[in-house]
């Protein structure tokens, strides 16, 4: 199949090839720059990196301020947490790691656009609008489950993990590795949880899913979030609601998105 692009040549299957070799270029020329600026700001990179090991990092602090207000003299307990790299190779194939992972979602933007770009000449101009905004909501949503891991799920995490001791002569000894691999984990998931609305929209298309039936297992869809929010973070009540609630706020958000832009997609 042969398609028009800018120029309005019918392209073959090798230029088809060669528009896509062009493309990849851009793309890793791209997620190659973003890295190396990133690394090069090692400095301010790992200060925003490793802020939640700290009992002042600012979600503590909205928290105490807002708590605060009822209690004057509520202060979480101070903490800081020390790692440590116990290999001789860790700290910099992190700090490539790093570097590599932001470069990525710096450029997700342009990595979007251009694959848009590659696929639209096959669309009919209804669906490129479609295709956009999907793509669009796709990001804004990854974005949000980000920022929601970062500021709330990690931290939290991390706090109550790297403080439990079974006994106060054990102390804890934290590598690198694993804040770095416990932190991309939990990113990563969230941001996938996020996509949550965009998956139930395409299944309702699908006539797989319908509001009508979302909107009956309400019930089942809270406990096994709050199953799901419990597998994951710390076991107390507080950041179980704090996880819990955004969660199942994005269930609600789906059935909106079915009722609004598929009438509901009901199935029988």
């Amino acid at each position: 199949m042969s398609e028009r692009y800018d120029s309005g040549e019918l392209l073959t299957f090798g230029g088809h090839l060669d528009v896509l070799r062009k493309m990849l270029f851009r793309i890793i020329m791209v997620i190659v720059i973003f890295g190396i600026v990133v690394f090069c700001f090692k400095t301010e990179t790992f200060k925003i990196l490793l802020a939640p090991r700290d009992s002042d990092f600012v979600t503590f602090r909205i928290l105490e301020e807002c708590i605060g207000n009822f209690d004057p003299d509520f202060k979480f307990d101070g903490y800081h947490v020390p790692l440590i790299s116990t290999e001789l190779s860790a700290q910099f194939m992190t700090h490539i790691t790093v570097s590599c992972m932001l470069a990525f979602l710096l450029a997700s933007p342009y990595v979007v656009f251009e694959l848009f770009k590659f696929v639209s000449p096959a669309l009919y101009e209804r669906e490129r609008r479609y295709s956009l905004l999907v793509a669009g909501v796709v990001y804004l949503l990854f974005l949000a489950g980000l920022l929601m891991s970062y500021f709330i799920l990690f931290p939290v995490s991390f706090r109550f993990l790297a403080t439990y001791s079974v006994d106060e002569e054990v102390a804890s000894v934290i590598t690198l590795d694993s804040y770095v691999s416990t932190f991309i984990t939990l990113t990563f998931f969230m941001g996938v949880v996020f996509q949550l609305p965009v998956i139930v929209f395409v299944l309702g298309k699908m006539r797989l899913v319908s509001g009508v039936l979302l909107r009956r297992y309400r019930a089942h869809a809270l406990v096994l979030i709050m199953i799901i929010a419990a597998v994951i973070t710390p076991p107390d009540l507080f950041t179980l609601v704090l996880v819990t609630v955004p969660i199942y706020g994005l269930y609600e958000l789906s059935i909106l998105v079915l009722n609004r832009l598929c009438g509901g997609c009901d199935v029988e």
